[in-house]
């Protein structure tokens, strides 16, 4: 058995602590902006929908993150359980980035997740509203990789 194939814990039925570590552990692989490490948590053959694009399997995910974090620029996400089932959940999010000229975004989306019984994410439905922010709007501004434990939530920041 290769690692691909061990189980990644938190594994569905899904608590509401076990679904909110889930979201957190996402959440940090996301801010790692490490194309690789995110894929590993999906399916071999994961089907994806991130607003209007359609991706199956890891390399397309690899691929798609690769293009994802040579536009955004600074990179930094926070994510929030709102739902969860027995192997799914929904989560909302807030990231905030640059484009290569300084403009400022903050974009906005929810998503579905559905998890095999391994733990492995199987389906990801992102839907995701950009607007642009002046600099001295964003809320996401942590100077380590992830967002340090104490920082405030999205409903905190009112997001």
């Amino acid at each position: 058995m290769n690692t691909i194939d061990l189980p990644r814990h938190p594994l569905p039925a899904f608590t509401a602590d076990s679904a909110a570590r889930k979201v957190r552990m996402a959440e940090d692989a996301w801010n790692s902006k490490d194309p690789i490490k995110v894929s590993l948590a999906y399916t071999a053959q994961s089907r994806w929908r991130n607003r209007s694009e359609f991706l199956v399997g890891r390399d397309a995910i690899v691929s798609f993150l690769q293009n994802k974090w040579k536009r955004e620029l600074d990179y930094r996400l926070s994510k929030e359980l709102w739902a969860f089932t027995d192997n799914r959940i929904a989560v909302r999010f807030a990231y905030e980035w640059h484009d290569q000229q300084g403009n400022w975004f903050r974009s906005y989306g929810n998503e579905n997740w559905e998890f095999d019984k391994n733990g492995y994410m199987q389906k990801r439905i992102a839907s995701i509203n950009d607007m642009a922010i002046n600099e001295d709007q964003r809320k996401l501004v942590w100077q380590t990789q992830n967002r340090p434990d104490d920082y405030p939530s999205l409903s905190e920041l009112a997001l």
